[in-house]
Formats: C-alpha cells, structure tokens, sequence
C-alpha cells in the first residue's frame, strides 16, 4: 500500500498540502529568527508529500509549547483547516477514507508541530 497509496495520496491532495508547508517554511526563513521554523516546516512538507509508511510522535517541552503557540497563531491554524478541509472532501467516499484519515493526522501535526519526531 505504501507506494501506491503515497502516488494516489500526491495526486489527491497530497502535492498541494505539501507546496503549502514549503512556502510556509519559504516565508519563515525570510527572517533569521525564523530559519529553524522554516527548516521544519520542509521537513514536514516531505511527509505531507509522502506520509504512508511514515509516523508521527509528540513530545518536546516547555519550549516546544511555546514555540507552537506563537507558530498555531502565526500559521498553524490556516494549515490546519486546509488539512481538515481537504480530509472532509476525501473522507465523503469510501475509497478516500484513508487519504482521508492521513489528511486529519497532518491536521494534528499542523497544530503542535514542534517537539515532534517523524520516522
């Protein structure tokens, strides 16, 4: 499943989620302070381009924490709802259930996704 799932997954949605999280890194990298936000938001891209096969763990601490709020405010929440959105669309069909179901599990890593580890 996982090679053919991560094709089907780039042609429904994947290449698009995936071009949002770089040109959010692109614009995170614009300012220094930015580059390490930048840095992840491509190492992120990579698994949105690609997720099947791959997984998710949460961690971090009080720096993490804070690192994702000031990021939820800043450009979490519009990933996040395209993420939702795109996973509402392609949950309607029973074929697009688990395309579906990685679009919710990026919605999650939207939300918080510093202090996490993708293996």
């Amino acid at each position: 499943m996982g090679c053919l799932g991560n094709l089907l997954w780039f042609m429904l949605g994947g290449g698009l989620s995936g071009l949002s999280w770089c040109l959010a890194g692109c614009l995170w990298c614009i300012t220094v302070i930015g580059i390490p936000v930048g840095l992840q938001c491509f190492k992120i891209a990579g698994l949105t381009f690609f997720p099947f096969g791959k997984e998710v763990r949460y961690g971090g601490g009080t720096g993490s924490f804070l690192l994702n709020l000031v990021w939820l405010m800043v450009s979490g929440l519009p990933l996040a709802l395209e993420h939702i959105g795109l996973g509402l669309i392609l949950t309607l069909t029973i074929v697009g259930i688990p395309f579906g179901l990685q679009q919710f599990k990026l919605a999650k890593l939207a939300f918080m996704p510093f202090g996490t580890e993708i293996y």
